[in-house]
C-alpha cells in the first residue's frame, strides 16, 4: 500500500539546532521567521498546527507555544479563534526587527528592500546633519575634520575607510543629539553592515569620491549652514548608494 503524500510543511527536515541548543523557543523562530520570509509558509496560509512543528523541530509544545508568541510579536502571524495561526502579509511585518529584515534582506534579489533601507537612512541623516549644522560644537567638528583627513589616508584600504565612513556618520548623527533617530540608523545598518549586496562596489575610486561627499557635509556644518548639509548628506548617500549597488534595474525608489 502506499503511503500517503506528506505536506510540504511535514516533508521539511528539521535543521541540526534541534539537537538542544540553549534557547530552543528562540531558535525554533529564527527558522520560523526564515521560512516565512522565503514563501515555505505564503501570507495568508496556516502556519503548520502544534503537533506538526514539534515534530519538525523535535521540541515540546511549550517551546511551540513561545515560539508563536514572538512572531506575533513580530507581526509575521495572528492568531484566529477557530481558524488556527495565520501568516500575515508582508506589509504587517515589523521591518525593524533584526531577524525580520536580515531575512527579508537574504531573499530580495531586486535590492528593492536596500533601496528603501537606503531611503530612510537618507531622510533620516539628512534631518540630522541639518540640526548638526546649527547644534555642533568645536570638539564635534574637530572630530569630523580628523576623519575626513583620516579617510584620504585611507582610500587604498577599503576596510579601515568603511570603518572611518561610519564614524564619521555616527559622529554627525551625536552632534545633531538625535537619539532615536541615531538609534533607528545604527539598527538598520547592524543587519546590512556585513552584507556584500549593501557593501557593493567598493575600491579606491570610490572610496576618493565618497571622501568628497564627507568633506562638503563637513564643509557646510563647520559653516554652520543647516540646509546645505542637509542638501550635502542627502547627495552623498544617494550617489554612494548608486555606485555601490551591484543589482538588477535601477535605484528608482530613490529618486525625488
Amino acid at each position: 500500500m502506499t503511503a500517503a503524500p506528506r505536506s510540504s510543511a511535514e516533508a521539511v527536515e528539521a535543521p541540526a539546532w534541534s539537537r538542544r541548543p540553549a534557547n530552543l523557543a528562540a531558535a525554533v523562530t529564527a527558522e520560523l521567521v526564515e521560512r516565512i520570509v522565503r514563501g515555505v509558509h505564503p501570507s495568508g496560509s496556516p502556519l503548520p498546527p502544534e503537533p506538526v512543528l514539534c515534530k519538525t523541530f523535535s521540541v515540546s509544545r511549550t517551546v511551540v507555544r513561545e515560539a508563536v508568541k514572538i512572531l506575533q510579536e513580530k507581526g509575521l502571524v495572528q492568531v484566529r479563534q477557530g481558524a488556527g495561526t495565520m501568516v500575515t502579509p508582508p506589509a504587517m511585518w515589523n521591518m525593524l526587527d533584526e531577524l525580520v529584515l536580515g531575512a527579508t534582506i537574504a531573499e530580495d534579489e531586486s535590492l528593492a528592500v536596500l533601496d528603501h533601507l537606503v531611503a530612510t537612512r537618507r531622510a533620516l541623516e539628512s534631518d540630522m546633519a541639518n540640526v548638526a549644522a546649527r547644534l555642533a560644537d568645536a570638539e564635534a567638528l574637530e572630530r569630523l575634520r580628523a576623519l575626513v583627513e583620516r579617510m584620504d589616508e585611507l582610500v587604498d584600504d577599503p576596510a579601515a575607510y568603511q570603518e572611518e565612513d561610519r564614524a564619521f556618520h555616527d559622529t554627525v548623527m551625536q552632534a545633531s543629539g538625535n537619539r532615536i533617530g541615531r538609534g533607528v540608523v545604527r539598527a538598520l545598518e547592524r543587519q546590512v553592515v556585513d552584507s556584500a549586496r549593501y557593501t557593493g562596489l567598493t575600491g579606491r575610486a570610490f572610496c576618493v569620491a565618497s571622501n568628497q561627499g564627507h568633506r562638503r557635509i563637513y564643509e557646510r556644518i563647520a559653516a554652520h549652514d543647516p540646509r546645505g548639509a542637509s542638501e550635502a548628506m542627502f547627495t552623498h548617500i544617494t550617489q554612494a548608494w548608486v555606485v555601490r549597488r551591484s543589482g538588477p534595474g535601477e535605484p528608482t525608489l530613490l529618486r525625488r
